[in-house]
């Protein structure tokens, strides 16, 4: 609402300003108040065929036909200096306003059709190989720039569309960990819709164009958290879809530690401390200076997954499958769990490597494996060489609460049902683990539990509402994916877009390992089948 209350009042001021601009250029007044005569009319004092104005009613394509015709108006009363350019460019009913007030602001001519005669006059010259009259033109040339003026002002336009283009459009993203093996790779390069599941408006608006939430080799973040819109978006072309692939803002992601290595949920590391250490001893210095990091929804880090279950499903994982209002689900076809070998494979690692299969080490050796991956190594080796890893019950999984919820497991989880707007649901001290982040964290509330009894800013309750959708995602390597299964719901203000196909792909990730030529050009639902 904020966004749009934002654009109602400069269209207002945009009026306004023409109204008491246009008499300078000889048309009425009045003509600017009337929409798209205003337009009609600016068209013509700049010089612009008028037809060209069906321009400015094509989303993201009118922001940059306005820009131009701004941009030339301006021209058209005399205003070629850079500082003007730059005025116009960022707020142009302020630029009218003062340009309508400046009492040595006079209209010129179109400036379109001024400069386009001046080119056509310079271009002859140069044909004609009159370098005096070339040199004789350019001299009075008022439109003229210098070169470093024309560097900055093609480079910020560069700029500015390409990112304009990645906030609103398309933005490509790379695939950093094995996660949705073996649908998408690592090293995978994918282009992503934003507007297929509505186009969300910037919430962050103070920010380094082109880059996310870091700025590389300073080591701070790109953005500054104020000031900051409302939430916001426009409708969308499809709706987010039961086992449709979905790039995400990381729900737990708005408190973090960030390594050299990876991010890790401030929420997460308090739960189970000692293993994190383990791993990456960086975190601990982090852990114990608090160097927290706190991110807006829209900085938050990207994650890719599955969305298996959407708002109003009972999701239940039984035996490794998935289940959805108790209605076995179709698996995808790359689907991969954890497999130790009960011995050395006598497979040679050139043939594992064209199956497209990798080895990891722990307590073991282990390898992560579609189906078909699997029949091809018991086929080779003559037996039933791999057994599946057991996934026992682990009660730092999501909601946390190994009080209430303490048999579930990465293979056996749930029933869990996804919240839907608009719906409510019973509140107990013993499902308040399940909605207390939605409640407390997405939907903006005061919660806390006294005595055995439920308040929600400040008043006792037994229900809530909830305010959006929700959806569960996960990764197509089961075993080794870091997913709802942790950390929970993926609100809808979190959906950032769908992928749309892989536009260049790297092996394992690294240029030196060579190329996945058969992947470029692949669409996303292709290889998630």
């Amino acid at each position: 609402m904020t966004v749009l209350l934002f654009f109602i009042v400069s269209y207002i001021l945009l009026s306004i300003s023409l109204f008491f601009l246009f008499p300078k250029a000889n048309v009425e007044g009045w003509k600017g108040l009337i929409p798209v005569m205003n337009f009609i009319e600016m068209a013509k004092i700049i010089g612009k065929k008028t037809w060209k104005v069906i321009y400015l009613f094509i989303p993201i394509v009118n922001f940059f036909v306005f820009i131009s015709m701004s941009i030339d108006l301006v021209k058209s009363f005399g205003k070629y200096d850079f500082k003007w350019t730059v005025l116009t460019f960022f707020y142009a009913p302020l630029a009218f306003f003062i340009l309508a007030f400046d009492k040595n602001a006079k209209y010129k001519g179109p400036a379109v059709t001024l400069e386009k005669e001046i080119n056509d006059k310079l271009a002859k010259a140069k044909k004609e190989g009159k370098q005096r009259e070339y040199n004789k033109i350019m001299q009075k040339n008022p439109f003229k720039r210098p070169v470093w003026r024309e560097w900055i002002e093609s480079l910020t336009f560069a700029i500015f569309a390409a990112a304009f283009i990645r906030m609103f459009l398309i933005e490509a993203y790379v695939i950093p960990t094995p996660s949705m093996e073996g649908s998408l790779k690592v090293g995978d390069y994918l282009f992503v819709s934003k507007a297929h599941y509505g186009i969300r408006t910037p919430m962050t608006v103070a920010m380094v164009p082109l880059l996310h939430n870091r700025i590389p080799f300073l080591n701070t973040e790109s953005y500054l958290t104020k000031p900051s819109l409302p939430y916001y978006r426009l409708k969308p072309i499809e709706q987010v879809e039961r086992n449709k692939l979905i790039v995400f803002n990381w729900p737990a992601g708005d408190s973090i530690y960030l390594t050299s290595t990876r991010s890790y949920a401030v929420s997460q590391v308090k739960q189970n401390l000692s293993e994190y250490l383990q791993y990456d001893p960086e975190l601990r210095q982090k852990v114990k200076t608090n160097d927290v990091i706190v991110r807006p929804i829209d900085k938050k880090d990207h994650y890719i997954k599955r969305c298996v279950a959407q708002a109003g499903d009972t999701l239940l994982i039984k035996d490794r499958e998935i289940y959805i209002d108790g209605v076995k689900q179709r698996d995808p076809t790359h689907r991969q769990f954890k497999y130790i070998a009960k011995k050395r494979l006598k497979i040679s690692k050139k043939k594992l490597e064209k199956w497209g299969i990798t080895s990891a080490h722990g307590r073991g050796i282990y390898y992560f494996l579609d189906d078909e991956q699997l029949k091809k190594i018991n086929d080779a080796s003559g037996e039933k060489i791999l057994e599946i890893v057991e996934n026992k019950i682990d009660p730092t999984l999501f909601p946390n609460d190994p009080k209430h919820f303490n048999k579930w497991s990465l293979d056996n989880y749930g029933p869990i049902w996804i919240p839907e707007k608009g719906k409510t649901v019973k509140l107990t001290p013993e499902n308040i683990a399940l909605y207390n982040r939605i409640i407390n964290v997405y939907e903006n509330n005061d919660l806390s539990v006294k005595n055995g009894k439920i308040y929600i800013n400040g008043k006792e309750v037994d229900s809530y509402t909830f305010k959006q959708n929700y959806y569960w995602a996960m990764g197509d390597n089961r075993h080794n994916s870091e997913d709802s299964r942790f950390w929970g719901f993926v609100p809808e203000d979190h959906i950032v877009g769908k992928p749309l196909f892989i536009w260049f792909s790297t092996k394992n990730g690294s240029m030196s390992n060579g190329i996945n030529w058969s992947r470029i050009f692949k669409s996303a639902d292709s290889v998630s089948k």
